[in-house]
C-alpha cells in the first residue's frame, strides 16, 4: 500500500470528527473571529460620528468652564477691592476721628 493511502485509513470517518466538542469550539471560535474581523471595523465606522460629537460637546463644556471661572473670579476680584476701598476708608474716618478725639482732649485738657 502506498503510505498515503496509509494516511487516510488511519484517519477517523469524517462525521466522527464534526460531531467532536472539540472540532465544534474551534470552529466556532474561528467564525467568531471571522466575524469580529469584518464587523469591528464598520463598527467603528459607525462610532466615529456619537466619538466626535462627545469629543466636541467636552471642548465645548470646557471652554464654557473657563468662562465661567473667569467670570467668578473677576467678580471675586471686584468684591476684594471693593472691601480694600472700604477698609481704607474705614481707616482713614478712623483715623480723622481720633485725631478729632485727640484735639478735643488737648482742648480739655488745656481748659
Amino acid at each position: 500500500m502506498p503510505p498515503i493511502k496509509e494516511f487516510f485509513d488511519q484517519l477517523p470517518p469524517v462525521n466522527e470528527v464534526l460531531n467532536n466538542d472539540i472540532v465544534k469550539g474551534v470552529a466556532i471560535g474561528a467564525g467568531v473571529v471571522a466575524l469580529a474581523g469584518l464587523a469591528l471595523p464598520a463598527a467603528a465606522r459607525a462610532a466615529r460620528p456619537m466619538a466626535r460629537s462627545t469629543v466636541k460637546a467636552a471642548i465645548l463644556l470646557s471652554e464654557k468652564g473657563r468662562e465661567i471661572l473667569a467670570e467668578a473670579a473677576e467678580n471675586l476680584e471686584d468684591i476684594v477691592a471693593e472691601v480694600k476701598a472700604e477698609l481704607a476708608a474705614g481707616a482713614a474716618a478712623g483715623a480723622a476721628a481720633g485725631e478729632t478725639a485727640a484735639e478735643a482732649k488737648g482742648v480739655e485738657a488745656a481748659d
